[in-house]
């Protein structure tokens, strides 16, 4: 089927916010006690904030109620929010740009697939928002990454079949999500070792116009 929509992860594929999630999470585990390091906050990649925040107190010998998991959660997004404040236009990943205007000239839709709740605020502060036909993220569903209910969500949008899309994504849960909908995958970053994509690149400056659309 021919590709007519492309459907991008946001963090690590079009800006990263991958430092500012760490020291976000980082000041609130050392505040509890919990030992977290690099090597935990890669298994983060691609999944809510709950989730992450699961992953988190696993590493405590605390047991935490639903109420202080919840603040937890919104402690550390107060933490991160305030550090996103510090992205520009500056901070989208090389060859975005070039590769959303290359799209555009061959009339191929384009959309954002995303967890993050914080997509529309991210967005805004690098400037990208007009240039997306379309947004899904965490605040739209139930289900985040590796279920394939935000990428069905983004082709929903774009008016597409899911066969007809191609998403990219950095994380292992996302290339899961992304064949799970029945898209083809593009995996960079830290995604690019995948088997299971369909295309794998360190970043998206090497990337083949005419291999990502056949």
């Amino acid at each position: 089927m021919k590709i007519s929509a492309v459907i991008f992860d946001l963090d690590g594929v079009i800006v990263s916010t991958d430092e500012y999630h760490y020291q976000a999470w980082k000041q609130i585990s050392d505040k509890e006690g919990i030992y977290f390091n690099r090597e935990i906050n890669e298994r983060l990649r691609g999944v809510s904030r709950m989730e992450s925040l699961e992953i988190i107190l696993s590493h405590s010998d605390k047991n935490y109620g639903d109420n202080e998991k919840l603040d937890l959660a919104e402690r550390k997004n107060v933490i991160y929010r305030e550090l996103l404040n510090n992205l520009s236009p500056n901070d989208i990943l090389p060859g975005v740009i070039n590769l959303l205007l290359a799209l555009k000239a061959r009339d191929i839709k384009v959309a954002i697939g995303s967890s993050s709740k914080n997509t529309p605020f991210i967005l805004e502060k690098i400037g990208l928002a007009p240039n997306f036909d379309a947004v899904a993220n965490g605040n739209d569903i139930k289900n985040s990454k590796p279920d394939p209910e935000v990428f069905l969500l983004a082709a929903e949008r774009l008016g597409v079949e899911p066969e007809n899309c191609i998403v990219v994504e950095d994380a292992e849960a996302g290339v899961d999500a992304a064949i799970a909908a029945g898209m083809k995958v593009v995996a960079v970053g830290a995604a690019s070792n995948s088997l299971k994509a369909h295309i794998r690149l360190q970043d998206l400056t090497s990337i083949n116009i005419a291999e990502l659309l056949d």
